[in-house]
């Protein structure tokens, strides 16, 4: 009987879970991926490399709203369980209060699991693909970058400037300088000209035009009829260098091995440090500590949330300050969530530090479950 009032509470509580995970994620998803159309717009990426580039944030999306969603689901169905008098079979039946907390515990095992795989594993792994898409992508659309009267330099090396662009794609008056070193440049003059593409890439072709080169100060030019501009040799100005949150986890705690010139053997032999990784440098030691904590230590808060929304079988609806009592616990549960968020940024390459903030989840959930007990002893007594 036991087995079965706890399996349909937890179906309860993941049917309510999965409905509003998806429903936010989506909402979420669709704002950043409004946001991101400058990487059309301005950057000059296909259509393409944007769908996927933003369908790849959702995983990312997911594992950052999960702690509050879980909260959100176990306070929502435990307060819908005590207003529709169905905590009371629980009692009925035998189970006491610190058992339910108990099984609950158990359950958040399940989310927790599901966190630190998104945010250990999958998380890093779809955001360095998006990032890849980015890195290996062409500028093919350079007909949407290019704007009237109005200097462009979002392509690297390379600044354009058009006076007039038509529906049909014909430029006029076009300006083009083209950074080849330290000290060449390539100025390009033309009275007309049109993007167009064929198998081997973009290419812009000019009509009637000057061609200046500068070199070391020297200068040389001349006129042209028509010429073409390999368009696909140029890369945008978006950052394709991998971020420490696109890394694998064992790179970082590799990186922090190296860093901090860890003694232990066993430690030295589990994570070798065989290669150059990105972004492994001390200035930014503090960050891969924060990301570590993000990764390992944020998921654990759960288990304080899931503790907070517990705390309603310590007081009926029927008790008068019900109402505020309410209020009070989902406040509380937003507070946590607050402090595992800010907590990250406190991490940095001292280590007693790292400690006292990575304590701080397990004794927030120890202090509370002594509050538990103690409230259930008076309640019993």
């Amino acid at each position: 009987m036991k087995k079965l009032i706890f399996k349909k509470f937890a179906k309860d509580v993941f049917q309510f879970f999965l409905l509003i995970s998806i429903s936010i994620s989506l909402i979420v998803w669709v704002i950043q991926a409004v946001n991101y159309l400058d990487i059309v717009t301005e950057d000059g990426h296909g259509l393409v490399v944007y769908f996927f580039y933003t369908l790849l944030s959702l995983p990312k999306i997911f594992s950052k709203i999960l702690p509050f969603i879980y909260f959100i689901s176990l306070y929502y169905i435990i307060l819908k369980y005590e207003n529709e008098n169905e905590l009371i079979i629980f009692w009925t039946i035998g189970i006491k209060k610190i058992e339910f907390v108990n099984v609950l515990l158990k359950f958040t095992m399940f989310y927790l699991i599901l966190q630190l795989f998104f945010t250990t594993y999958l998380v890093p792994i779809t955001l360095d693909k998006a990032r890849s898409y980015i890195r290996t992508s062409n500028l093919d659309l350079f007909t949407s970058i290019i704007q009237e009267k109005k200097f462009v330099d979002t392509v690297k090396n390379l600044t354009i400037f058009v006076e007039e662009k038509n529906k049909n794609g014909d430029l006029k008056n076009i300006f083009l300088k083209e950074k080849i070193g330290s000290n060449n440049h390539q100025i390009i003059i033309a009275k007309s000209g049109k993007i167009k593409k064929n198998q081997r890439g973009s290419f812009l072709m000019l009509l009637n035009g000057k061609i200046i080169n500068t070199n070391n100060k020297k200068t040389n030019s001349f006129e042209f009829t028509q010429t073409k501009v390999n368009l696909s040799k140029f890369s945008t100005k978006t950052i394709t260098m991998p971020k420490i949150q696109e890394l694998k986890t064992y790179d970082i705690i590799t990186c922090i091995v190296k860093l901090k010139n860890f003694s232990n053997h066993f430690i030295l032999n589990k994570f070798k440090y065989e290669k150059d990784f990105v972004n492994c440098k001390a200035e930014s030691l503090s960050e891969h500590f924060q990301e570590i904590f993000k990764r390992f230590i944020s998921p654990f808060y759960l288990f304080v949330l899931s503790l907070i929304a517990c705390l309603f079988v310590i007081k009926s609806k029927d008790d008068e300050k019900f109402v505020r009592y309410k209020f009070l616990l989902f406040s509380l549960g937003i507070i946590a969530i607050i402090i595992s968020e800010a907590s990250i940024k406190y991490s940095s390459e001292i280590i007693l530090k790292n400690i006292f903030i990575f304590s701080i989840p397990v004794l927030i959930f120890v202090t509370i479950y002594i509050y538990f007990q103690i409230k259930l002893k008076k309640t019993y007594n």
